[in-house]
């Protein structure tokens, strides 16, 4: 058993010291240039975060699914059934169904490497029993990620869970290595929609990666994003912090031997755009009809827009 109460009390001790010591601090904040951006609460060259973060994603991809349950308590999976009822995938699946293949329906989930997303979306659609007929599947969902480790964990368990048909033979799923910002592999106006879970904070540039988005969808496509955010509420804002800075780091050290990952994970997500800031950047991006809709109190938030 894990001596929750004992992590939190020397943990907390530990963040207050760094708080204390930051509040007194003679010197002032670091200030970021165009040069650098965070890691973290870290701040680096430009050049080095991707790399960075492609080592967190190595370290964490076999266990991907664990780091997900520590970092929402086991909500993230209620979150992400809620992205893929929002989409609408289910109903627009059977539409096109109706067609007799005439017509398709593309969908590009992106830093989906290990398939969370993308299964809900074979499963909704149901690609597994179209699957057993010939030709191709007139739904695709592509899966794009940085990380090749990601990818190769995603393959696999897709492989276990559906068998090879739906890959190799109606193609309805597929798993491709691709940079957020620059999805040079993909033409413009391609797909009808684009999904992103818990991966813009971990671009480089996110606006960047928001352009791309808009450019690979086709007019009318839907943009997707769920994505950690900023709580509103002071109390629950406390509470959340404690959890997330007391608890996931040691947490992650005792369970998946990696605390530095674990860490950079919880910090990442404080330096990440909250919700008004994100839909200014996607508007900026060129999506339309930008929203948001809070879950878990502002833990998360699913952002949508539309390219007109």
């Amino acid at each position: 058993m894990i001596g929750i109460k004992n992590i939190i009390r020397n943990e907390r001790l530990k963040q207050s010291l760094r708080t204390y010591r930051y509040a007194f601090s003679t010197a002032p904040p670091p200030q970021q240039n165009s040069t650098t951006t965070h890691f973290g609460y870290e701040d680096i060259n430009v050049e080095q975060k991707e790399g960075r973060v492609r080592e967190v994603f190595e370290n964490v991809a076999e266990s991907y699914d664990l780091m997900n349950d520590l970092m929402s308590g086991g909500l993230h999976r209620v979150w992400k059934d809620y992205l893929v009822k929002v989409s609408r995938i289910a109903s627009m699946s059977q539409i096109v169904r109706s067609f007799d293949d005439k017509k398709e329906l593309k969908v590009l989930d992106v830093a989906g490497g290990t398939g969370d997303i993308a299964f809900r979306f074979v499963d909704a659609c149901g690609c597994r029993e179209r699957s057993k007929s010939s030709g191709v599947d007139p739904i695709s969902i592509t899966v794009c990620d940085i990380n090749d480790e990601m990818l190769r964990v995603g393959e696999r368990r897709a492989r276990q869970r559906y068998g090879n048909e739906l890959l190799d033979n109606t193609r309805a799923l597929s798993f491709v290595n691709g940079n957020a910002q620059d999805l040079h592999n993909f033409e413009d106006n391609s797909f009808d929609l684009y999904t992103i879970a818990f991966g813009l904070r971990n671009v480089t540039d996110v606006d960047r990666a928001l352009r791309e988005a808009h450019r690979v969808l086709k007019p009318g496509g839907r943009y997707t994003c769920l994505e950690f955010s900023q709580v509103p509420n002071e109390y629950l804002r406390k509470i959340y912090d404690t959890y997330s800075f007391n608890v996931i780091p040691s947490v992650g050290d005792i369970v998946a031997k990696d605390r530095a990952s674990y860490q950079y994970l919880v910090e990442s997500i404080r330096k990440f755009s909250n919700q008004s800031e994100l839909e200014h950047k996607m508007s900026k991006a060129g999506l339309q009809h930008v929203k948001h809709t809070n879950l878990s109190g502002g833990i998360v938030a699913l952002h949508e827009g539309y390219k007109d």
